[in-house]
């Protein structure tokens, strides 16, 4: 069975049997699973990386969250309410703790909105939600400067922490990565969530227990029987599997799409298929004046739409569809995870024609008759086959001059890397779960404005209509005015070729026999909705 909305199901998953990680006890309250890389940091505000914050969000939660049907639900928060155009206020759940036993207090809620202000990583979430202030233990008022049409998925975005348990370890400050400072909180981690971490071995094993004091199990919300969950990366796909068919592991995250058609024709293993909510696009610095790792000297080809266009026409989006994917993708002309979910029309999934003549024409027009050298990075531990991907697009723009080195790497160098602007041609992928094309507009496609908006433009260009549209929509209340202004730039995002977009990863989980799990467009494990039989 194949998902193909945002729906999600709640799964029996029938048997696996494959490698060894450490010996551990097979108990039924164990989960031991593994992916091919590992969370970047444990700290809820350090990175806007969707596997760190699945990981993250084992201890820290938030105010809303999504539910087993992806809907917004009240969680820490148990309601709120718009008072006016440009205020929101936020009751607190009474009764949370955290995990040192310390009652969670609007402070807590003020200093994890101010400390992810400060965050490039997270200030595109947490500024739109407006300047925070207590009004007592269990009430915070939310300012914004303007009307947000969508404040409450602001509200959604960030983790809650202990802001006394912060000040007390000298982390009152989020990491950053661009600088090569570790603090307290990059290692351990202090929330109200479901599970405590126990340890966190950076790319060897991660180890979380249940929170015996979560107060979601009163409520009826601690639907597993797992006491203790530990993680492995292995970069290997064999070994991977390998590791699940021999009863070493539990769950797979990540089956290599290579393996699929044999595993669906195991008897004694399931493979659950899902449409995730996340683009995979490719980005083109068109702000130097000279690229970096390149052949090109004293200008920038890509400032040139003719080049970006014959890069784009150049690359056969079927071919790695069937031989890269193996079906598992969605090839897309829309620069966004969920176009449908976020109302763009249907009319822009029309990608410009793969046409090999018509690039080499583009190239020699631009002044590139023979085409020229660069480097592009990838992480090869991220998404579905990325670097398999970039070579196959190395080969693809190879056919028109282009001469192309793939340097992959593993995305703990790779996001350390990306905020710095150190690349000229990059892999990005973008998920959201949140169905507002803001979500990816602002973070993705505005110019950096040093103010939460552009923080992800890896490209880093500027388009000074993109940045209109996307500021008057910010704030526009009018839900038919503000879906064309999103589609307007949309439009001409697409026009001018400021992104290449590739495709919408298709995502297959495989677990044993004895598990029970959902699973979610968003890629997400909730072992709190799993159970070991």
């Amino acid at each position: 069975m194949r998902m193909t909305s945002c729906a999600t199901f709640v799964l029996s998953v029938a048997t696996i049997g494959v490698l060894a990680l450490a010996p551990a006890p097979t108990s039924a309250k164990t989960l031991r699973w593994a992916s091919k890389g590992d969370a970047t940091t444990q700290d809820p505000h350090g990175q806007d990386e969707s596997f760190t914050k699945s990981i993250n969000s084992l201890v820290y939660e938030r105010l809303f969250q999504p539910g087993k049907d992806m809907t917004p639900t009240p969680w820490l928060a148990l309601s709120s309410k718009q008072v006016s155009p440009t205020k929101r206020i936020v009751n607190l759940r009474k009764g949370v703790t955290f995990q040192d036993g310390t009652p969670l207090t609007a402070d807590d809620v003020v200093f994890s909105f101010e400390r992810a202000a400060k965050s490039k990583q997270f200030r595109t979430y947490a500024m739109p939600a407006g300047t925070p202030k207590k009004i007592d233990d269990h009430t915070v008022e939310f300012t914004t400067p303007q009307p947000n049409p969508v404040n409450l998925i602001s509200l959604s975005e960030v983790p809650i922490m202990s802001r006394a348990w912060a000040e007390k370890n000298k982390s009152v400050n989020p990491q950053d990565f661009t600088s090569k400072e570790l603090p307290y909180a990059s290692k351990n981690a202090m929330g109200t969530g479901p599970y405590k971490l126990v340890s966190y071995d950076s790319g060897v094993k991660t180890v979380h227990v249940k929170n015996p004091n979560w107060w979601g199990i009163k409520e009826g919300r601690y639907e597993s029987n797992i006491e203790r969950i530990e993680y492995q990366p292995i970069a290997s796909d064999v070994t991977r599997m390998a590791a699940l068919k021999s009863g070493e592991l539990d769950f797979v995250l990540d089956p290599s799409p290579q393996d699929i058609a044999r595993l669906k024709m195991d008897r004694d293993l399931k493979v659950w298929e899902g449409d995730e909510l996340r683009v995979i696009t490719i980005a083109l610095d068109q702000a130097r004046d000279e690229l970096l790792f390149a052949d090109v000297k004293g200008k920038n080809p890509f400032k040139d739409r003719r080049v970006r266009l014959a890069m784009y026409q150049a690359i056969d989006i079927n071919a790695i569809q069937t031989q890269v994917m193996r079906g598992l993708s969605t090839p897309t002309a829309i620069p966004l995870p969920n176009p449908k979910g976020e109302s763009i029309p249907a009319s822009f999934e029309k990608r410009f024609a793969y046409d090999v003549v018509a690039a080499k024409r583009l190239l020699t027009e631009a002044g590139y008759p023979n085409g020229f050298g660069f480097t592009m990075h990838c992480p090869n531990d991220r998404y579905v086959n990325d670097e398999k991907i970039c070579v196959a697009l190395a080969s693809m723009w190879a056919r028109v001059g282009l001469v192309v080195k793939v340097d992959a790497m593993p995305k703990a160098q790779y996001f350390a890397r990306t905020p710095k602007q150190e690349f000229s041609v990059c892999m990005q992928g973008w998920g959201d779960n949140n169905n507002d094309a803001m979500f990816t507009l602002k973070p993705l496609f505005h110019s950096n404005n040093g103010k939460g908006a552009g923080e992800t433009n890896y490209g880093n260009f500027k388009n000074v209509d993109v940045d209109r549209l996307i500021s008057q929509a910010e704030v526009e209340m009018d839900l038919a005015k503000r879906q064309k202004m999103i589609n307007d730039a949309v439009e001409i995002i697409q026009r001018e070729v400021h992104v290449i977009p590739l495709h919408r990863q298709v995502i297959p989980w495989v677990s044993r026999a004895n598990v029970a799990l959902i699973h979610r467009p968003d890629n997400k494990f909730a072992p709190i909705w799993m159970k070991l039989n």
